[in-house]
């Protein structure tokens, strides 16, 4: 059973609306997540907020947002004042503009969310919208208040319905010049690079989901299955990293091994 949208509103192309719900495309919920205990009583521990001067315990209703100008020195911002600026992109997505999809480079992408039809009366209007991007190999822009910001979003076509990532702000990516600089090499020895798609070869694989296991989870859920049973198995410490190699290694004869090993 598909789990209830967390969010509901409209989807706008000039004249043309149609109601919509949206879910994040990825979840967390099968993580394993632990609560901490008093070890002597065995009671959970709940946190509260103290003052870092008096250390006495602080009332909700005393608690401020408050924006660092410098050390021991803020502005407060009261709750009034960030209401002020509530926007009105919380239950309208209104495509702006059209961008090629090619255009858009991976690293804008944030959180991917599904967009459907949430009334059948609006179940054409959808369809030609989802179909009209995919037939021009666009995607749409806009921005929607989504987890208490205004964000900017792209819409991209996906099967019978649409893909909905939030994007990064230019301000959250840093500039690649600054890490891949002059420094780096820039043509490599051609026979080096004819052996590593020699290996690339022989290590292609169709992609499938299992290769997304999580190691860390399997093992934890062992411990805890263990435990459950009253066993007392003990956790396997982590081999230690071994020395870094010192001396510098031939590149074309590590990679001929390497395609060796693969055979």
């Amino acid at each position: 059973m598909a789990p209830r949208p967390f969010w509901k509103g409209y989807l706008k192309l000039s004249l043309v609306t149609c109601p919509v719900a949206m879910t994040p495309a990825t979840t967390e919920n099968a993580k394993v997540r632990f609560h901490v205990l008093n070890r002597r009583t065995g009671n959970r521990v709940v946190s509260r907020y103290v003052d870092a001067g008096d250390g006495a315990e602080i009332e909700e209703d005393d608690l401020a947002k408050a924006y660092a100008k410098g050390e021991d020195d803020y502005v407060v911002i009261e709750d009034e004042e960030l209401e002020s600026i509530a926007l009105e992109s919380t239950k309208t997505i209104d495509i702006e503009r059209f961008a090629p999809e090619e255009s858009v480079d991976w690293i804008w992408y944030d959180r991917p969310h599904y967009l459907f039809p949430d009334d059948p009366v609006g179940e054409e209007a959808f369809a030609v919208i989802r179909d009209a991007m995919n037939a021009a190999s666009v995607v749409g822009l806009s921005r929607l208040v989504l987890y208490r910001r205004e964000r900017p979003v792209l819409l991209k076509p996906r099967d019978k319905g649409i893909m909905l990532w939030t994007l990064r702000y230019a301000d959250d990516i840093r500039p690649e010049q600054e890490y891949f600089g002059a420094n780096l090499v820039e043509k490599p020895e051609p026979e080096a690079v004819e052996l590593v798609e020699k290996l690339i070869e022989k290590m292609k694989a169709r992609w499938d989901a299992g290769m997304m296991r999580d190691p860390t989870q399997e093992k934890l859920l062992e411990i805890i299955a263990s435990k459950r049973k009253g066993a007392k198995k003990r956790a396997k410490a982590a081999e230690p990293a071994g020395e870094r190699p010192s001396n510098v290694v031939n590149i074309i004869d590590a990679l001929r091994k390497s395609i060796r090993a693969e055979r």
